[in-house]
Order: C-alpha cells, then structure tokens, then sequence
C-alpha cells in the first residue's frame, strides 16, 4: 500500500539564535520592527513537508510516493530520495526555478522566525493525481496554491481518501474554499494556531468541523494533541523527548506516523500516540530527516 504525498521539497537553512525572540523584540515598537540575530550556528538540510513526511513513513516501514517539484539546483535532492528508497516517480523538475528555500531561525525557547521562498513549488499543480491500484491514501500538505486546490479535487475524483494539512498556507484560502476542501477530504490535521485560523475563516468550531471530514487532529506542542471524531474530542498526552534539540520537522514526522497508522486500518487515537513518539524522537536530533526508527522501541 503506498501513499501519495503532495507538499514541498525544500532546502533548509537552519540557524540558532542563543537567546530568546520575546527578550529583542519590543512589544511597542513592531510598527518600526527592525531586529537582528546572531546565530553562531547554522547548517543546511535536507527539508520540504512532501520530503520530510516521506522521510517519516519510510522509517516507519511505509511507502511513500512523494509528489513536488524540484528547481534546476535539486539534483542532490533527487539523489538524497533514490538513496532513502523513496520513489521519485511523481518528483517534477522545473528548471526555469530554483528549489524552495526555507530560512528558519530558532531561539533557546524553540520559537521559531522563518522565511520562505516557494520558487518550483509554485509549479507543483503541472503533475496530476490519477487512481491507481497501489495507492490507498494520501495527503494535502503545504504546497502551492494551484497545486493543494487541485489535487484535492483529483483525490476526490480518484477516490483516495487524503489528509488535508494546510499549514502556513492556510491564510492563502477563504471561509468558502476551505469548506470545499474540508467537505473533499477524509482527515484533517492543524496546529493549534492553524486551528483557531481554521475554525475563524469558515466559522466552524472543532466538533463542526469534526462532522464534515472522518477526524480532526489539533496538535498542542508540548501538551499532545487533541482528536476529534464526531463532535467527541480525545486528549493524547504528549510524549517526553530525551532532549530538546530542533524542532523543525516535527508536524511532518507526526503526520508521516499519521499516514503510517491510517494505512494499518487504525483509530485515530492510536495513529495520534504513534505521531507524538515519532515528533519526541526528531526533536531530539538536528534537521528534519537525520533520525532513525528503531521499530521495537515504538512497538511496531
């Protein structure tokens, strides 16, 4: 059983500020913010949502069928996925673009300030979705514009239930495209800002929302995750991580334990406590794809 997930590949430049965004930012003086960061340390990885999701479900034992495109700078990406095993069938590249870039930066406290530019993923709505024997389940995450539209429709007409994670694309649809995208897929997952966002643009509360798609995730960081199925919300308490490191590619490595357990036929509770053991493992190392899955320890 694969699954087709339609999102980003990006390249991520991570860099940490030792000390704390609340402590340089001056509440009263955002109309003329103009701040600076020394971040003595910085790297680049490998990131993306499709990229880091895909990275998830192939630690877990799933197949993964990434669905993005890369930029004329992306040749090295390609190799990174052909040496992971995960298929590029689906993998466009646009080489009138540079590959998405993402600057993220990250304090003491884990907050993050980030910067993205989208370049080829704005061409990610050129590569269509089709039924296909092998492919059982899906996921909408943050993409281009077109492209999220679109392939909603096109999991819609296939029949393939889809995950829809709009993420900080969100903002980019109003109160009545996000009806239609809610009423076309089968799952949805937000963080709790996202949530508020959600339920403010289409003037649904959680359990509202709950009776239009199969289940809704709420993720709380630090607190778990809320599960809502049919107006009853469930609490999934967080899981400890062995140490806070990066949190950057944690809601993807959530998501790909989600997929993991929705492809295995389960509740959506329990693919929730998979989710938060997988997001406590990546925290606790650097970038979005440099764990490792050790399958007992998660009880699989």
């Amino acid at each position: 059983m694969a699954s087709i997930i339609c999102g980003s590949l990006a390249f991520d430049t991570i860099m940490n500020f030792e000390g704390r965004f609340a402590e340089q930012i001056l509440p009263d003086q955002l109309h003329i913010l103009n701040v600076s960061f020394l971040v003595p340390a910085l790297r680049r990885d490998f990131g993306g949502c499709a990229g880091n999701i895909a990275y998830a479900l192939k630690q877990l034992g799933g197949t993964a069928l990434p669905m993005a495109t890369l930029g004329s700078d992306g040749g090295s990406y390609l190799e990174r996925l052909a040496g992971q095993g995960i298929s590029t069938e689906f993998v466009r590249t646009i080489d009138s673009a540079y590959t998405a870039q993402a600057m993220i930066i990250t304090d003491r406290d884990n907050n993050q300030i980030n910067g993205f530019h989208p370049g080829a993923m704005e061409h990610a709505h050129l590569t269509s979705i089709a039924a296909r024997g092998d492919i059982k389940l899906g996921i909408i995450a943050p993409d281009g514009r077109d492209a999220m539209w679109q392939h909603a429709g096109q999991f819609a007409m296939a029949g393939i239930p889809f995950v829809f994670d709009p993420g900080q694309q969100l903002p980019r649809f109003d109160g009545t495209e996000l009806k239609a995208l809610l009423g076309q897929a089968s799952w949805v997952t937000v963080n709790d800002y996202e949530g508020r966002m959600l339920s403010d643009r289409t003037g649904w509360g959680y359990a509202e929302i709950s009776h239009h798609v199969r289940g809704l995730i709420v993720t709380l960081g630090a607190e778990g995750c809320e599960v809502w199925v049919d107006s009853k919300k469930t609490h999934v308490p967080a899981v400890k991580a062995a140490a806070l490191v990066d949190p950057t590619g944690c809601g993807d490595a959530f998501r790909g334990a989600l997929l993991f357990g929705l492809e295995q036929g389960w509740s959506l509770e329990r693919c929730a406590v998979l989710g938060n053991r997988l997001g406590a493992l990546k925290i606790a190392g650097r970038g979005p794809q440099n764990y490792t899955v050790d399958l007992k320890l998660l009880g699989l």
